[in-house]
């Protein structure tokens, strides 16, 4: 992975993190960032027009459009295994997964996320060494961040950060990989089922 796309997804990890007290300052951070780390003109004027959006916010409106924008619609939610399991009894498993790569890539959560919180991979990512399971993960959050931004209204703020992600970070997902996706949570919905249904 490009330095250029390690500092995107770097970037994310923050954009796409709920606001905090401190996103004001988030914002300044993410500015020098691409002062500093965007070499090419076009692209960092891109993303700073991207970000300029984010400062006509006050925090409270932001904090209002980021819970209905990733946590009130389950098909824009910040979750991987969400995405692509639904609520599964599987995600359990697949989270210890998520949580064994990034313990084995020599990593340490420091918060009280789940192992599948986008905004987490893309920081892990953003640093981690290049490896097959770091990917095969870079394959599945092609797919998710797919979905999320055909999920978004083009005037949203995150719409327009979300398809850069998706034209200089992640590749595009092929059609068997967006069919198996919406399968495998269809499968997985099915099998939260109770069975068998009795009629009275």
């Amino acid at each position: 992975m490009e330095s250029q796309e390690r500092t995107l997804l770097m970037i994310g990890s923050r954009l796409l993190a709920y606001p905090e007290d401190n996103f004001r300052g988030e914002l300044r951070d993410i500015k020098e960032c691409i002062e500093e780390d965007i070499d090419m003109p076009h692209l960092r004027d891109r993303l700073k027009s991207i970000v300029s959006i984010f400062y006509l916010f006050s925090l409270e409106d932001l904090r209002k459009l980021y819970v209905s924008t990733f946590d009130l619609r389950a098909k824009n939610g910040l979750y991987l295994t969400a995405h692509e399991l639904g609520d599964s009894s599987k995600r359990g498993a697949a989270l210890i997964r998520l949580q064994n790569i990034i313990s084995e890539a020599g990593y340490e959560r420091v918060d009280d996320d789940l192992a599948d919180y986008i905004p987490m991979l893309f920081e892990f990512l953003a640093v981690a060494p290049e490896s097959d399971n770091n990917e095969r993960l870079i394959r599945r959050l092609s797919v998710a961040v797919q979905r999320i931004k055909n999920n978004l209204p083009d005037e949203n703020p995150y719409y327009n950060f979300m398809q850069l992600l998706i034209e200089k970070v992640f590749p595009q997902p092929t059609k068997q990989e967006i069919q198996r996706l919406e399968f495998e949570r269809e499968e997985a919905d099915l099998e939260e089922l109770p069975y068998p249904i009795m009629y009275g």
